[in-house]
């Protein structure tokens, strides 16, 4: 089955598809999964990125909201190389002494146990996979190990996605700074060089980034164009 979901991943035609099949595949392959997601924390604020089942976007939503929880103790936890990567609530009925108030929330919500595998951290950011069950000691080790397989698969996508958006933001920052330097070449009479610099050095005078000076420039020329 886990060759089958590799063949099937590949054949996905963008990343939010593969991290939807890894969401739903978790549903489909481990035993006693109710539901599952992968969570992103960026700049603090939590992000569903992809969820098969009703708690995984409520759960997400009260681990951001609290700043506690599984993901984020294992996320901070994870600053030592030699922690664990993956988490395991046996019985979330029971108190925990971690994260109370995620804790009470979340048997509110239904889940009776949890388990999940942290799939990177940056600086302050961080993504995981979360399974869960709405009965306690669903999970064991034999599971985890389904889990990190599908993990594997989700941190290879978000890693991915993080590189297509890099080079997606160079190629518009590129197109942005060329098509300003164009109309100041045409404005004022000015070479490629002399337009550049004029861009760089506003840039410097204002503390301003040169792709959105060059936003501007664009921006001001199509008001002018469209005054006539």
């Amino acid at each position: 089955m886990m060759a089958q979901l590799a063949r099937d991943l590949l054949s996905q035609d963008s990343v939010q598809e593969t991290l939807d099949e890894i969401a739903q595949a978790a549903v489909r392959l481990v035993a006693g999964c109710d539901a599952a997601g992968i969570l992103a924390v960026r700049k603090g604020r939590a992000v569903t990125l992809s969820s098969c089942g009703n708690l995984v976007e409520a759960s997400d939503r009260l681990q951001g909201e609290l700043n506690e929880g599984p993901c984020f103790d294992l996320a901070r936890r994870s600053k030592d190389a030699q922690s664990e990567r993956v988490f395991r609530i046996a019985d979330m009925t029971q108190p925990q002494a971690g994260w109370p108030r995620f804790a009470a929330a979340a048997r509110g919500l239904g889940i009776g146990s949890m388990t999940g595998v942290l799939l990177y951290t940056h600086d302050e950011d961080f993504g995981a996979l979360n399974l869960y069950a709405r009965r306690p000691g669903a999970f064991d080790q034999d599971i985890e190990t389904a889990a990190w397989l599908l993990a594997s698969h989700a941190a290879v996508a978000l890693a991915d996605a993080r590189t297509i958006d890099q080079l997606e933001d160079a190629m518009k920052t590129r197109h942005a700074i060329g098509e300003a330097m164009g109309i100041l070449m045409e404005r004022h009479k000015l070479s490629e060089d002399e337009a550049f610099n004029v861009l760089r050095r506003i840039s410097q005078q204002h503390n301003v980034k040169l792709r959105d000076i060059a936003q501007r420039v664009r921006t001001d020329h199509t008001g002018r164009t469209d005054r006539g």
